[in-house]
Order: C-alpha cells, then sequence, then structure tokens
C-alpha cells in the first residue's frame, strides 16, 4: 500500500450539516442514507403537513454519526 495517508471525514461537520440541511446534509456521510431519508422525509412532510420533520431530522444526525464512524473506521483498518 502506498504511503499516502487517506482522508478520513469529519465528525464535526457531518453533525452540522445534517442538523442545519437534514437529508441533503447527510450526503457528506452517506449517499444511500441521504436519498432514503430525502424520501422519508418528504413522505411525513406531506402526511403532517410539515409539523413531524424534526423526526427525519433526529434521525438524519444519528444516521450522519454512524455513517462518518463507520467510514473512518474502514479508512483506518485499510490504512494498516
Amino acid at each position: 500500500m502506498s504511503s499516502q495517508k487517506l482522508p478520513t471525514k469529519s465528525l464535526v461537520v457531518a453533525i452540522l450539516l445534517a442538523i442545519f440541511l437534514g437529508p441533503i446534509g447527510l450526503f457528506y456521510a452517506s449517499v444511500i442514507g441521504a436519498l432514503i431519508m430525502l424520501v422519508i422525509t418528504a413522505i411525513i412532510g406531506f402526511i403532517t403537513f410539515g409539523f413531524g420533520l424534526f423526526i427525519p431530522y433526529i434521525i438524519c444526525i444519528i444516521w450522519a454519526i454512524i455513517a462518518v464512524n463507520s467510514y473512518n473506521k474502514r479508512i483506518i483498518e485499510l490504512a494498516e
């Protein structure tokens, strides 16, 4: 393997993006997760007339934390 340092993702950036942008901010941490959460957010927003949108945002924050930690763990294992 090369001696080049592999890039990791910032947990703080992922959390801030998920807080302020919701599913759009989740694209930083997980593209598949962001697409899933965009659909879920649209459905919940439509059903609750926008009043239930805090629920998907909380899920996005949790998903971002898990996705970034998982990604960084894989990168560190590859570097060893």
